[in-house]
């Protein structure tokens, strides 16, 4: 049987809201990514299982999934029906990046009132003309978040050793132009080999893994401006069109093409459907 992925992506006027993006995908599995933003994930039917920080965990019905920024995971269908799952992708304004040791830690909470708070945020967020019901509501979840957040210890040194954080800090700021590993091992004077151990222990992915997990991030936010495709892929260091395309499809299920069908302004009446083998 052909797998399913039925996408809707939108920009919504809303401060502090990246984007809002629903999906069902029967088979596709998410592989190892990053996101810019906070990842609030509420799964209507079906489940997910996802690794983060090195363990694994699941999307129980009812529950609120909250991953951080900068923290690889990937996903997959957990029952034979895949999934139908409803995010929004917040920025630090909404939710501080001192509160992610915190969300790793715990990244689903099981808490029906925020449960149903969220869900009506997407549903005001999916009409045009309601920004102001849907900021209020999104202040709402911010809060809640926030009080499960704070009231959880943090993890302390969470992203594994200096050297890892530093690389990372270095991908940070080289997304568009790229860095090559033996000019990071002279920055950073360490051997090549040390480095990809050391980040790939630090973070369950490897460096170039998280650099294109980082540009295809990025090359999600321009599509949804409008842009054309040949010159995202330029703008969020691709070597070209097929190339974003490649890593666009492997992480977001559904080639750039698509995605950008799906584009600012477009409501969930209108999926657009992606059918593959």
């Amino acid at each position: 049987m052909a797998a399913q992925r039925d996408v809707t992506a939108w920009r919504p006027r809303v401060p502090g809201v990246v984007e809002v993006f629903h999906a069902h995908f029967t088979e596709y599995a998410y592989p190892m990514h990053v996101h810019e933003a906070w990842t609030l994930l509420i799964v209507d039917d079906g489940a997910v299982r996802y690794d983060l920080d090195r363990h694994e965990h699941g999307t129980p019905r009812g529950t609120v999934t909250l991953l951080p920024p900068h923290v690889p995971h990937n996903g997959a269908p957990a029952t034979p029906h895949g999934f139908r799952k409803r995010v929004l992708y917040l920025d630090t304004s909404r939710l501080a990046g001192d509160l992610i040791g915190a969300a790793v830690d715990t990244p689903e909470l099981r808490d029906p009132l925020l449960r149903h708070r969220v869900g009506q945020l997407h549903t005001a967020l999916a009409r045009p003309g309601d920004e102001l019901e849907a900021e209020s509501r999104l202040t709402l979840v911010g809060e809640r978040l926030r009080t499960h957040l704070r009231a959880r210890p943090e993890s302390g040194a969470r992203f594994g050793p200096a050297l890892a954080r530093h690389l990372r800090e270095l991908l940070d700021e080289r997304v568009v132009e790229g860095l090559s590993l033996q000019e990071a091992a002279g920055l950073l004077q360490a051997h090549p080999a040390h480095l990809v151990r050391a980040f790939s222990t630090a973070y369950g992915i490897a460096p170039h893994q998280y650099l294109n997990s980082r540009r295809v991030d990025r090359a999600r936010r321009l599509l949804l401006d409008g842009r054309p495709i040949g010159e995202v892929a330029t703008a969020t260091g691709f070597y070209d069109q097929a190339h974003l395309t490649r890593h666009f499809r492997k992480l977001v299920g559904t080639p750039p093409g698509r995605y950008t069908g799906t584009g600012a302004g477009h409501r969930p009446g209108d999926t657009a459907q992606v059918t593959s083998t």
